[in-house]
């Protein structure tokens, strides 16, 4: 019997807020906040086995995984499947599609839709959802087919990270 596969799937760190941002949603960048989510989800991940980033072209996504990027000499791939607003369906044949080890970056409209549409597939979840920006759900995949998954929490960051984040 194989071993299952695992592909990760990221909620992007913090960004600037949507109702003060004058420019398109597309551009909002990361918060300072977010970029130290960012460096601790990299941090993580770079001591697992992954072989690739995709990323919706949203700013904050595809800069969600660049310290990750940079950690590992991956280039960030921007997938139009993993956009903000869009049908969640194309992700559930992207997550057949990847090689093991890919992470993807999305948002909190698709990331809720495809853990729940992959609930009704028969996927086991061993922990209790969580939906925040920079949490990590780790899918474990057999074939085709997505058997368990779980969340990894969002970075804690110590009170003076933050602080510093703010400044």
């Amino acid at each position: 019997m194989s071993r299952s596969a695992v592909i990760y799937l990221v909620r992007h760190s913090k960004a600037g807020e949507r109702r003060v941002w004058t420019g398109e949603d597309i551009d909002r960048p990361l918060s300072k906040t977010g970029w130290k989510q960012s460096k601790a989800v990299a941090a993580r991940l770079a001591k697992k086995q992954v072989t690739s980033l995709h990323s919706s072209p949203y700013v904050r996504c595809r800069q969600t995984l660049e310290p990750l990027g940079e950690l590992l000499g991956l280039e960030v791939q921007e997938d139009k499947r993993l956009l903000e607003d869009e049908p969640f369906e194309p992700v559930l044949e992207m997550l057949t599609d990847v090689p093991d080890g890919a992470v993807l970056c999305s948002h909190g409209d698709i990331i809720p839709a495809v853990i729940q549409a992959l609930v009704r597939r028969g996927m086991e979840v061993e922990t209790p959802p969580d939906w925040r920006k920079a949490s990590v759900w780790v899918l474990r995949r057999k074939g085709d087919r997505i058997t368990k998954g779980k969340v990894w929490p969002p970075p804690t960051l110590s009170a003076k990270s933050v602080k510093n984040a703010k400044k």
